[in-house]
């Protein structure tokens, strides 16, 4: 890969996750906080939708170990353009915990960029964390 596509490939997934952002403070708009996680999945599903943006719901994250696949239920919330996990998240405070979590489903994909949105805040942008493998 060159230098000029490593950079486009970069500005790319930063033009992806402002448009993830975007949709997610219009969901946040208006549902406001307080509602389980899933209702917020379902609306940004649909709002990324609209946006034409491949999203995929739900897709279970197999464990790979000793070259042996295990399913232990693991679920990605969402997953955009085969590129962003997003991990919904509707709690008081995001916790380490909650970082590890979407920490540990990129290393599992083998890397990329992850969000993780806390939709049970009074402004959204204090809820969003970006993280990178």
């Amino acid at each position: 890969m060159s230098y000029f596509s490593a950079i486009t490939t970069e500005n790319e997934t930063d033009l992806l996750t402002r448009k993830i952002i975007g949709a997610a403070i219009e969901v946040h708009r208006n549902l406001g906080p307080g509602l389980l996680e899933s209702a917020y999945e379902v609306c940004l599903a649909y709002e990324l939708q609209l946006l034409n943006l491949k999203v995929e719901r739900q897709q279970l994250l197999p464990i790979v170990y000793k070259g042996i696949k295990f399913n232990c239920d693991y679920r990605i919330d969402l997953i955009v353009e085969d590129e962003v996990i997003i991990e919904i998240k509707s709690v008081k405070d995001l916790a380490t915990v909650h970082e590890a979590q979407l920490l540990s489903y990129l290393k599992l994909r083998g890397g990329g960029i992850g969000l993780l949105i806390n939709f049970n805040v009074s402004l959204l942008k204090d809820g969003i964390r970006r993280l990178k493998v």
